[in-house]
């Protein structure tokens, strides 16, 4: 029997779009183990919309594993504990790609290394935001590199006076849809704000700066365009800026919000934002979260 662990993540974080990401506290896990057929079960958070057969998302990227080594495909019982809500941006189908590919490469005895499987990861989700935290635990900057580098990840520092909180609304939103909304082309001026405001937000991460984590959370590439696709945004952040948040932000596309805390102020944001979803008729389930470093597991 082979476990595979894999946190959540939040991407973006305002202006890291589709760059920057960071495993939160919470967990899927995925059992594998060889079986006379294929059998694959799921158990735990939204377990009953998790497609059971060939379609299932973990079991496609152990086969996406083999066919990338002209490998036969075995047979495999394949048991997933969830802990991670489905289609609400905290990366449940980064840890599926994960789960997966690490899952197929225990079994073949490690034919991969860490940079290897990052590769397949990236190719299958076709972003690197949350499958790099979802692997290397923290949070992770990537880029693509000069010539034929391939991918440059970058693991940044996060300082302890920085919470992440979460709150999780009982609607979905999937990823297409959230994509669908951004405008095919932007200015200069927003591209600049941009890169500035991602600089200002690396350094207000690792010195845990309230004014530039503050001001480094701003984003204009994808936020403005999936406000209205979130209903409550608004009184959300306000709320949670009331509470003493240094900012909020969608996580990934979204519906989830993350709030950036200092330790003092965590619990009363994850309340206020709780309360003032709940006034405009939206039941959301709130945590204050902690900063994955491990990334994923294998045992």
């Amino acid at each position: 029997m082979i476990t595979v662990t894999v946190p959540a993540t939040t991407a973006n974080l305002g202006p890291g779009f589709d760059c920057l990401g960071a495993a939160l506290s919470l967990t899927n896990q995925f059992k594998f183990q060889k079986s006379p057929t294929t059998k694959i079960m799921a158990r735990g958070l939204d377990a009953g919309k998790v497609l059971t057969d060939e379609r299932n998302l973990a079991y496609q990227a152990f086969c996406y594993f083999y066919d990338s080594l002209d490998e036969d495909i075995p047979d495999i019982q394949l048991e997933i504990e969830l802990g991670v809500p489905l289609a609400r941006g905290l990366g449940s189908s980064a840890t599926a790609i994960i789960g997966g590919l690490l899952g197929a490469n225990a079994l073949m005895d490690q034919p991969l290394n860490p940079r290897q499987l990052l590769d397949l990861a990236i190719e299958m989700e076709g972003h690197p935001d949350n499958v790099v935290p979802a692997l290397l635990g923290g949070c992770q900057l990537t880029a693509t590199g000069a010539g034929d580098q391939g991918w440059v990840t970058v693991p940044l520092a996060w300082h302890e006076s920085v919470v992440p909180v979460i709150a999780i609304p009982e609607f979905e939103l999937a990823t297409q849809t959230a994509r669908q909304v951004l405008p095919p082309h932007l200015s200069y001026g927003d591209a600049i704000f941009n890169a500035a405001h991602l600089a200002l937000l690396i350094q207000g991460l690792g010195t845990g700066n309230a004014q530039w984590l503050a001001a480094g959370l701003q984003d204009r590439l994808h936020q403005p365009y999936r406000h209205s696709l979130i209903p409550g945004y608004e009184q959300v952040q306000i709320a949670a800026l009331a509470a003493g948040a240094y900012g909020l932000v969608i996580s990934g596309a979204g519906p989830t919000l993350l709030a950036l805390t200092p330790p003092q102020s965590s619990q009363g944001v994850a309340e206020a934002m709780g309360s003032a979803w709940a006034k405009v008729g939206v039941l959301a389930q709130t945590q204050v979260t902690q900063l994955n470093v491990q990334g994923a597991e294998v045992a």
